[in-house]
């Protein structure tokens, strides 16, 4: 039996987050295929995280023995009566922003780690991590009985009681604080922006009295977007339509944070929030005739890992050998996780993106 940490502290959440719509309704599916629900680019991930400038820095950072904090967030107050030091990331992208912050030894568990692989120069950091969950998030029993004191989650779909998982309530009757990254909460999901990981960045170096080591890797990651932004400035933007394909099926992404992505990279995007088909949900499913009309000088499109990627490629290069951006071989491939809320990925899509579009600018 499994010996309760002492002296943990009590969280209070005034108000538990409203799970996205869609995820409760639907079944549990693998992270990759959970784009269009949660929320391998022409680099490998660590590659392109690397470009970024992305790095650990610094010694391992121990979290500050400081007072209470009253963090808002998804529309409630996260209350802690000091810095988490059991904390799990529920996605890799997660717990890898943790790893960066330097705080290996505030985390007991790392989720849906064989959904993605973590960058080479943070992997061995979490190689003794213990893992819960697979391609999927934990399950209610498998995440309580690892006893945490804070669970960072990149959207709501995570605590969908209705798939299996724990709740926010649950979570918090264990003595567990419930943090959302920004872009991931239910009333930001359809207006979030690149931008949302910085308030995350804030937010978790006042959780874990790191306020100093969370600028440092903010300054990092606005350091990149700047360099980006100044390379495409001036240039004329690229027509780009950024979809997502299953088997046949075809979607199209018009709000959030993807679209903020395209707009950073120096992209025209076909769709926008301000559209109808966007109306209720920052995705759509339309068919390949409506897709082709707009003939888009580039597909920007989300994979889960190199089989999806390539059926992805054969997909738009057979159904549409006459659009422009198959014609000009403009298919840029972004990892599906990096499109998640809040995670560094954001960050490094914009500029795999922007390298694309713009040869050269980079």
């Amino acid at each position: 039996m499994t010996t309760r940490r002492p002296s943990r502290p009590t969280p209070r959440r005034s108000a538990a987050p409203a799970p996205d719509p869609a995820p409760d309704a639907a079944p549990a599916l693998a992270p990759g295929r959970r784009l269009l629900l949660g929320a391998g680019a022409l680099l490998p991930l660590g590659a392109v995280l690397a470009a970024c400038g992305s790095s650990v820095t610094g010694p391992a950072a121990s979290p500050a023995a400081g007072g209470a904090v009253s963090i808002s967030n998804c529309g409630s107050q996260v209350e802690l009566a000091g810095p988490p030091r059991a904390a799990i990331g529920l996605h890799p992208s997660q717990t890898e922003l943790l790893l960066r912050l330097g705080l290996r030894e505030s985390i007991v568990g790392q989720a849906q780690a064989e959904a993605q692989p973590l960058p080479e120069d943070v992997a061995d950091l979490a190689a003794d991590i213990p893992v819960i969950g697979g391609q999927t998030p934990p399950a209610r029993e498998e995440l309580l009985a690892a006893e945490p004191d804070f669970v960072y989650a990149p959207t709501t779909y995570e605590f969908s009681g209705e798939q299996g998982f724990a709740t926010v309530e649950q979570l918090a009757q264990a003595g567990a604080a419930v943090y959302v990254a920004t872009g991931g909460c239910a009333d930001r999901r359809m207006t979030g922006t690149v931008e949302d990981l910085f308030t995350d960045l804030d937010n978790l170096g006042e959780i874990f009295g790191i306020a100093e080591r969370a600028g440092e890797l903010s300054a990092q990651q606005r350091g990149t977007l700047e360099e980006v932004s100044a390379a495409v400035s001036g240039r004329e933007p690229v027509r780009t339509a950024q979809v997502y394909v299953e088997g046949t099926t075809l979607s199209v992404i018009g709000a959030g944070v993807e679209h903020d992505i395209l707009l950073r990279a120096g992209a025209d995007p076909v769709h926008g929030p301000d559209q109808d088909l966007f109306a209720d949900f920052f995705a759509a499913q339309i068919s390949p005739e409506a897709l082709a009309a707009e003939e888009p000088a580039a597909l920007v499109f989300g994979v889960h890992d190199a089989a999806h990627e390539q059926a992805t490629r054969d997909y738009l290069t057979s159904t549409f050998p006459q659009m422009p951006a198959v014609a000009e071989s403009r298919l840029i491939a972004v990892p599906s996780t990096s499109l998640f809320p809040g995670t560094l990925g954001n960050v490094s899509a914009v500029r795999t993106i922007a390298e694309a579009l713009h040869p050269g600018a980079l």
